[in-house]
């Protein structure tokens, strides 16, 4: 009796630790990642859609099969972000947010260095997202974020 009793204490514990992990990758993650750095500029909040969500996972399985980070060149406006180790979402929300002190709001340019995924994050007419991660065979963690509408039009400023 008391190795039944074991069994489920350590399936319970297993299955706790596994909820943990997904928790720092869910659609809530994610959108109030985004949402913060929209809020510290002045725009307003994305939501997450499943359609945009379905369109990030479908190109994630396309990655993971060459384990290479392309972008997908779809409708959408797109981020990718990689590690070697594990990635949450926060992880790569903040990878692309420090590419803010690169982006020059008066010009509205990219200056000692990219930019660009800073720009989609906080674009201001992008209303819907819709992320994923994984990890593929080599080790390494891909988040991609999909954005509806698209943002970084040439000429335009982001907010």
């Amino acid at each position: 009796m008391r190795m039944r009793c074991r069994n489920v204490v350590f399936v319970t514990v297993l299955s706790m630790w596994w909820c943990v992990c997904l928790a720092q990758n869910s659609p809530e993650d994610f959108v109030k990642a985004h949402n913060k750095a929209r809020e510290e500029v002045g725009v307003g909040p994305v939501e997450w859609d499943e359609n945009v969500a379905n369109y990030a996972k479908t190109y994630m399985k396309k990655m993971l099969t060459d384990c290479n980070m392309v972008h997908s060149g779809g409708t959408y406006g797109e981020n990718l972000a990689g590690a070697s180790s594990e990635l949450t979402a926060n992880d790569a929300v903040n990878l692309w947010l420090a590419e803010k002190s690169n982006y020059d709001y008066n010009s509205n340019s990219c200056v000692n260095g990219e930019c660009m995924h800073y720009t989609q994050l906080v674009w201001g007419e992008t209303f819907n997202i819709g992320c994923a991660i994984d990890k593929c065979h080599n080790g390494f963690t891909f988040a991609i974020c999909n954005y509806d509408p698209p943002g970084n039009f040439v000429g335009q400023k982001p907010y």
